[in-house]
């Protein structure tokens, strides 16, 4: 299985690819301008979180919109991944009015597949101060925290995935099962 992460500029890019080649998969670290035909051969993709805040310089997300409007296969956004993912099918993001900044306790709204055989609650870890405020209507929210409503959302007609907290930090419990289910997704989706 061979699945890419587009580095947005996230302090923690480096660790998303670390999990993925923990779990035996063939991945690498490409920049978000990666032209898509570059990219045709992989199974996923996980948008990283980023530099960039979302809701005050989309541009900076460089050819994500492309990504996901071109692929066939699933995708994970991981914060600025998820925000710009969300934005882009009609959702908004903006400065959240309580940033998340260190571990935060996340409530599992709905299992999916995504926190598949997980427990409904359990600490993550936060580093944002944009967040989703409206969710797009072929959205399905998965999870909330105390201060944000939208921590995991998925795409209903497609299997696009976004997550608010990093799963790729050792601080989020659970991160890696996390990853395993995406990845199980993955496999599903091309059998």
């Amino acid at each position: 299985m061979k699945v890419f992460v587009i580095d947005n500029g996230g302090q923690w890019t480096h660790r998303e690819w670390r999990v993925l080649k923990y779990l035996g998969i063939d991945t690498k670290v490409v920049p978000n301008t990666t032209p898509f035909e570059e990219l045709r051969e992989v199974d996923a993709l996980v948008l990283s979180g980023g530099a960039p805040r979302v809701a005050l310089d989309i541009d900076r997300m460089g050819n994500n919109g492309e990504y996901l409007d071109r692929s066939d296969f699933p995708i994970l956004g991981i914060c600025a991944g998820m925000q710009f993912t969300c934005a882009k099918y009609g959702g908004r993001t903006e400065p959240a009015k309580i940033p998340e900044f260190g571990k935060t306790l996340l409530f599992v709204d709905e299992e999916d597949d995504l926190f598949r055989g997980l427990p409904k609650q359990f600490s993550v870890w936060e580093s944002h101060n944009d967040e989703v405020t409206v969710v797009p209507d072929t959205f399905r929210v998965l999870a909330h925290s105390e201060n944000c409503p939208y921590e995991a959302v998925r795409m209903t007609t497609r299997p696009i995935y976004g997550l608010q907290f990093h799963p790729e930090v050792e601080n989020t419990e659970h991160g890696y099962e996390i990853f395993k289910n995406f990845l199980r997704v993955v496999e599903e989706w091309h059998r």
